[in-house]
């Protein structure tokens, strides 16, 4: 009897311990902080210092790492598919409306040259998108972002799926908002991180539709002329130096001026404007234009969700050796 009883008691302790130990397996496949801690102890480091190298020679490049996480991350997971260029069958996501004005991706290989150094075939070029991003927004006075890393790059990209996930800046609201829910970031999220275009600049082809034949009525009539001025005719030329900044007061600062201009109607592109008139998202408006600590609350929490939207771990992926290419062997 002490024998059944004590046969018992053990395969109750293996039944208990099982959902433990499956849990153990599962974190070990999830991104984690200090993922790099042992394989490439400076790697954080040396991210971090080749983005104020860069941002120190070329201040736009700040700006551009943070377009790059949410570009990279909106569609499919943050795997560095939109590093890829277009070859041996790959399309690149960058070919994509959507991807109109982003450039600064040849400094990415800066980055990557500098870990590849350090540490050979280590580092991928996902977690160099996400904490790039996050050393960025700390240069452009916005908040500093814990971020977990272990993200592996994806084998090929989505560029068919570019613009069935990433919202157009003359998108509905609602349409905005379910493209943001569908990765888990709610409604005062997606108002935070609209708010990243408070930095940066936009070019007169996603402007002039506002502007010609009539102003739209709800830009205020100074600041419509100040766009005219910025954008002259109704038919920009795309390779043109044309564009506007949404922030002409602190225009490289990640502060919460975007949300005070948006109440004085001088959201720059629709999207911004409606972020004031519709009842689900105007509240927010209102309370980050009041609190900028708020806002980067906010904007940090938004970002981290972002950043950690179905990545690649483990064996899921691989480490390119160049982002620009898939491993070839």
């Amino acid at each position: 009897m002490m024998a059944i009883k004590s046969h018992h008691c053990c395969l109750s302790f293996i039944f208990l311990l099982l959902p433990l130990l499956l849990q153990l397996h599962s974190v070990k496949g999830n991104l984690q902080l200090n993922y790099y801690a042992q394989s490439c102890p400076n790697a954080e480091e040396i991210i971090k210092q080749q983005v104020i190298k860069l941002y120190n020679k070329h201040g736009n490049t700040a700006v551009s790492w943070v377009r790059n996480l949410f570009h990279d991350c909106m569609v499919k997971s943050c795997d560095a598919s939109l590093l890829l260029e277009t070859v041996n069958g790959i399309e690149s996501e960058q070919k994509s409306d959507r991807s109109f004005g982003m450039r600064n991706f040849k400094y990415v290989k800066t980055i990557k040259d500098a870990l590849e150094q350090e540490c050979p075939r280590t580092v991928s070029c996902a977690d160099i998108v996400s904490l790039s991003a996050r050393d960025g927004i700390v240069l452009l006075g916005g908040p500093r972002i814990e971020m977990k890393t272990g993200r592996k790059d994806s084998k090929r990209s989505y560029l068919p799926e570019v613009e069935n996930t990433i919202p157009n800046h003359n998108d509905s609201m609602e349409l905005v908002l379910s493209r943001f829910q569908s990765i888990g970031i709610d409604t005062q999220g997606v108002v935070a991180l609209l708010g990243a275009h408070s930095v940066g600049r936009v070019h007169c082809v996603n402007l002039v539709h506002r502007l010609y034949p009539t102003v739209d009525p709800t830009l205020e009539p100074d600041y419509a002329e100040y766009l005219k001025g910025r954008c002259p005719t109704p038919d920009p030329d795309p390779e043109a130096v044309l564009y506007s900044r949404n922030d002409r007061e602190t225009p490289m600062i990640l502060d919460n001026m975007y949300y005070k201009n948006l109440l004085k109607h001088k959201g720059l592109l629709v999207i911004d404007q409606q972020l004031t008139s519709d009842p689900t998202t105007s509240p927010f408006v209102e309370k980050m234009a009041a609190d900028n600590g708020y806002f980067h609350d906010q904007f940090a929490r938004a970002v981290l969700l972002l950043s950690e939207n179905n990545p690649l771990t483990g064996d899921e992926g691989e480490v390119r050796k160049d982002c620009r290419y898939v491993n070839s062997e």
